[in-house]
């Protein structure tokens, strides 16, 4: 059991949580980290920083504060010059991959957790309808808000870029299959699928809603695919298309409870013949949470932010429920931490089932 003084100050993170995010933020949005690094053997003062991005230097150096206590900007006291210290070591590819992480939760998270509470009871988002006069779950906003659909689309590409690999590696496709890619968007999913299993013969079939037909085509004839991809319109909470010998579900599940996540699953069991398998990509907390960053970030991403429903679950919950929707767990693997940039977030998780006779 925690001191009564580890209590206080696991309260006190807490307060200082949104204060730190927005003050780090803050210095990339002026605009000091980018003519930092554009003149790494420049040294500057507040002032000069100050009259590059329209502020004044107290205000500088006040924000600069916490960066030169985190080891991310270092100061001369002697000259009150600033210099890149630890952000000097990062490389385009990881501001690439940071800075729509940290752009995503000011336009989608902040404003919206102000409602999580209210969220939580009312079994809706809350945030949605009070801050953009918009109702339905997150992804459906998105279809009607430029702002929300950037920043959030944004860092999910980043989190593609880097997960689909790895996925794919461990995916077994054969010759000649048939491959579903379930709420598979817009087509992206169904394109890499075939681009990173290009065998002979593979034919992918991205299944959602019928409105996303048009834009999905446009991808497969852009991508040069359009013999090789295909599109279906539909629910999948109304049924899942039959035909297809593997179902992929990427980055899907982990949005709803288990009731629902029972009802997809089943669906697509329903549509699997004996031994037509399935490959889950979810992100997924590990057996001992106390291990985990994931927990601090999803149960109010997701209650709060997007559906007012769903968050990772572990491996072994996952297994449980692929089982008793009516498959036999054949694969169940985890990221490995140790090849993770250090900044990720999420980890991931691949289960695989084979529908049972």
């Amino acid at each position: 059991m925690p001191t009564k003084d580890q209590t206080l100050v696991t309260l006190r993170e807490a307060h200082l949580g949104p204060m730190r995010f927005m003050n780090i933020l803050s210095v990339f949005e002026l605009g000091i980290v980018d003519l930092m690094r554009k003149q790494p053997n420049q040294r500057f003062t507040a002032e000069q920083l100050g009259a590059a991005v329209g502020a004044t230097p107290d205000a500088i150096y006040q924000l600069l504060l916490l960066p030169v206590k985190d080891g991310l900007i270092a100061l001369d006291e002697r000259t009150g010059e600033y210099t890149l210290d630890g952000l000097a070591r990062l490389g385009d590819e990881d501001f690439a991959r940071v800075l729509p992480w940290m752009n995503m939760i000011k336009v989608v998270c902040l404003r919206q957790l102000y409602y999580l509470t209210d969220s939580i009871r009312a079994g809706e988002v809350v945030g949605l309808q009070k801050l953009f006069g918009l109702t339905g779950t997150f992804y459906e906003a998105t279809l009607g808000n430029d702002e929300l659909r950037s920043a959030w689309g944004s860092m999910m590409d980043a989190v593609t870029e880097f997960i689909d690999p790895w996925f794919f590696d461990n995916v077994e496709v054969g010759a000649g299959q048939k491959v579903l890619d379930l709420a598979g968007n817009t087509g992206l999913g169904a394109i890499l699928t075939y681009r990173h299993k290009g065998v002979d013969n593979l034919h992918v079939t991205c299944f959602d809603f019928p409105e996303k037909e048009a834009e999905a085509l446009a991808n497969f004839e852009a991508a040069g695919l359009a013999g090789h991809c295909s599109f279906i319109g539909g629910d999948v909470f109304k049924g899942v298309p039959k035909g297809f010998d593997l179902v992929l579900i990427k980055h899907f599940l982990d949005m709803f409870d288990r009731d629902n996540v029972l009802r997809i699953l089943r669906a697509v069991a329903g549509a699997l013949e004996p031994g037509g398998q399935v490959y889950i990509l979810v992100p997924i907390y590990p057996e001992e949470i106390r291990e985990s960053s994931s927990v601090d970030f999803f149960p109010s991403y997701f209650l709060g932010c997007t559906m007012a429903q769903g968050g990772p679950q572990k491996v072994s919950t996952y297994s449980a429920w692929l089982e008793e929707a009516g498959f036999e767990v054949t694969r169940a693997i985890t990221q490995d931490h140790a090849t993770m940039p250090a900044d990720m977030v999420p980890v991931h998780g691949i289960i695989c089932g084979t529908r049972k006779a």
